[in-house]
């Protein structure tokens, strides 16, 4: 192993990580859920339930409209955590940012016709073996003020090759 004159390990190549701005809040994203952007989702992803499909079987099952698939949270919150992967007080390298996970916790369900409002919080940013490591927390409410999900989101910052 080589040190340096002051008895340092040479520079590493560690991804610097502005750790001051864990906490830091994002302004409020509003999303209106449309009825054909759920059916268009749920159609990609391959669902074929029909209450995200058929307006009068979602609605025979008691709900106003399609239910939204729970993982259409990532299309409602999308705006949200793409404003804090391209904030530059985040110091975040696009080009090296490799996807971590995704922890949802869902409350109340989505329906067509709804407006959701996410938050954005900077739950943690940390530096370990050089890499990079984000993590994110959404909040989502509806008009109502009912929380549908809780996201967390992790991001892992590659160092120079």
């Amino acid at each position: 192993m080589e040190f340096n004159a002051c008895g340092h390990l040479p520079d590493s190549g560690a991804v610097p990580v502005p750790t001051e701005k864990i906490g830091k809040v994002y302004a409020p994203v509003l999303y209106a859920v449309g009825r054909e952007k759920v059916r268009e989702y749920a159609a990609a992803v391959g669902e074929s339930d029909p209450l995200y499909l058929d307006v009068d079987a979602a609605r025979a099952a008691g709900h106003a409209d399609l239910l939204a698939p729970p993982m259409f949270v990532v299309v409602y919150c999308s705006s949200a955590f793409m404003t804090a992967l391209f904030d530059p007080e985040l110091e975040i390298d696009f080009a090296h940012l490799v996807h971590g996970a995704q922890e949802f916790r869902w409350e109340t369900i989505v329906v067509a016709g709804d407006e959701i409002t996410t938050t954005l919080t900077v739950k943690d940013i940390a530096e370990r073996a050089g890499l990079g490591f984000y993590t994110f927390e959404t909040s989502s409410v509806n008009q109502r003020g009912e929380r549908t999900c809780v996201g967390t989101w992790s991001t892992i910052i590659r160092g120079e090759e």
